[in-house]
């Protein structure tokens, strides 16, 4: 996830609209090249003490659909100080031409044909973001990978978009005090000449350029578990050793929690690092960051870590395809990360936390009206608010209230199976729940992602001659919303459940009750987004 660290204290009308509409229409502005789709990338970078100037070669493995005269990658320019200055292109052995403009390598193959070919590209330059050159809050020099959401270009040749995934090989060349970690698994450490050491990662599931990562400073490291066999590391700072530790423990339960009840995990590992990071949290894949202070000793970033740890199923592993989708990715791990809390300390931990969402979900709407699939974003670093993860997380819940939880787990399940380490639209996700459920979910769908705001409501009840009447007025009106609603009839120290199914501005059900009741409380167990 993204959370922010302002997010972190928890714990620490589109009507007429057809659910397909934003598959076709989604105003997601990056210009993508469906004829080609890179296969592999290899990074070569070495990092040094005396500035921050880094050199690179990208080795680009990519495959023509179709014949093409040129492709682009992405790639921030030389300024006055920052950006990256390309001095050679190859096709295999061989010079090609290329135009390194706006922030765009183009690069003409030597032949326009079908098929695999290989690129390298030598470069170098100061990044201004995505790699993050500076100290640790222990004055130690680092470097930290912080690509999302489309930061890679600052140091990185690739197509720096989520719909193109490729497997990733990092060959890190640093001075050999540095500890280095990264995205994939760990394959050599080699002592150089002049004191430099070389270490390579290399990622054989595809993943985003988003979620790639390196990290290099002076590490303490542990293997924490190894769970279904996957190994579960810590990466902190030397001087937070013990506290990091313990803090990042709880990583093992969540990953075998999310393994047994989702699907298998598709990282060749899930290391926990410290880092310097522009977030709360960042979901790199297989190597996750979180934010310096999270190591306390305290032991109360737990959700934090399920919520990044969620997203390595949902965002890493089957990633939206346009940036307009990215609730497939938010969301999922806001929700993901309750489901998580529920399993670990009760359903009082879900309805706490659903609590506080539902209460932020209230006050973003008074000042942002828009809904969670908002085809009026164009930048991707404005689709980030509570929309996207507290709002469809409540979603999700009430679709796991609507379906069950036997259907809505088979929903789950079928959906991450079927787009592991594939790209995804929210019609991906609808239909398998669809299919798991036998039932029509456009309308249901419809109303709480394509909609904006929730149903305000009003109630009033009466008792007489053993009935108990209610009356429920929806005061909102843009939209009239359809839902089950749970009445608790409290009579003494009993709460009894009955629903009701709203579906009109104005409506009174009847209850048959034997006696008057002391008090109504609506949603008693939370299971509706309303105000």
């Amino acid at each position: 996830m993204k959370l922010t660290l302002s997010s972190l204290k928890k714990s620490i009308s589109i009507v007429l609209f057809l659910i397909s509409v934003p598959s076709v229409f989604a105003q997601d502005t990056y210009q993508k090249n469906e004829n080609i789709d890179i296969q592999d990338y290899i990074f070569s970078l070495t990092l040094n003490d005396e500035n921050n100037q880094i050199k690179g070669e990208a080795i680009i493995n990519v495959l023509f659909k179709n014949i093409e005269g040129s492709f682009d990658l992405d790639l921030i320019g030389k300024s006055e100080t920052f950006g990256m200055e390309v001095t050679n292109v190859f096709e295999g052995d061989t010079p090609v031409n290329f135009i390194h403009k706006n922030n765009k390598i183009s690069i003409t193959p030597t032949e326009a044909t079908k098929g695999l070919k290989t690129f390298k590209i030598i470069y170098n330059g100061i990044p201004e973001r995505g790699l993050v050159i500076s100290t640790t809050k222990f004055g130690e020099r680092s470097f930290f990978g912080d690509n999302w959401p489309n930061l890679a270009r600052h140091w990185l040749p690739s197509v720096d978009h989520p719909y193109d995934k490729a497997t990733i090989e990092f060959r890190v060349t640093a001075p050999e005090y540095y500890d280095v970690v990264a995205t994939g698994k760990k394959i050599e450490e080699s002592s150089l000449d002049n004191g430099f050491k070389l270490t390579t990662y290399k990622e054989p599931s595809p993943v985003a350029m988003k979620v790639v990562t390196i990290g290099v400073t002076k590490f303490a490291s542990k293997l924490l578990d190894i769970i279904h066999n996957i190994p579960v590391t810590a990466w902190v700072y030397p001087e937070n050793r013990l506290d990091g530790f313990s803090d990042y423990k709880v990583a093992s339960n969540v990953l075998e929690y999310f393994i047994d009840n989702i699907g298998p995990y598709s990282y060749a590992k899930l290391a926990n690092m410290q880092a310097k990071t522009q977030w709360g949290g960042l979901e790199n894949a297989g190597t996750i960051s979180y934010f310096e202070n999270s190591v306390n000793g305290k032991n109360n970033v737990e959700d934090l870590i399920a919520h990044e740890i969620a997203h390595q199923w949902f965002g890493n592993s089957a990633t939206e395809k346009t940036w307009n989708h990215v609730w497939l990715s938010e969301s999922f791990a806001t929700y993901f990360s309750i489901l998580y809390l529920e399993h670990a300390h009760g359903d009082k931990a879900r309805k706490k936390e659903l609590a506080i969402d539902r209460k932020e979900v209230i006050e973003y709407y008074k000042k942002n009206p828009a809904p969670i699939v908002d085809l009026t974003i164009t930048d991707p670093m404005k689709v980030l608010s509570v929309n996207s993860y507290q709002k469809g997380g409540w979603v999700l819940n009430m679709l796991r209230h609507k379906l069950g939880d036997e259907v809505f787990w088979k929903g789950i399940r079928d959906y991450y199976k079927t787009y592991r380490n594939s790209n995804v639209l929210t019609d991906d996700f609808i239909k398998c729940m669809e299919k798991a459920s036998g039932e029509n979910l456009e309308a249901f769908f419809k109303q709480w992602l394509f909609i904006k705001g929730h149903p305000k409501l009003k109630h009033e009840w009466n008792y007489k001659k053993k009935k108990l009447q209610i009356t429920i007025n929806q005061l909102q009106t843009h939209h009239v919303y359809n839902f089950p609603l749970e009445i608790g009839i409290v009579q003494g120290d009993k709460i009894k459940i009955e629903t009701i199914e709203v579906d009109k501005q104005s409506e009174t059900f009847e209850i048959n009750l034997k006696s008057k009741p002391d008090s109504m409380i609506l949603d008693p167990n939370y299971w509706l987004l309303f105000e």
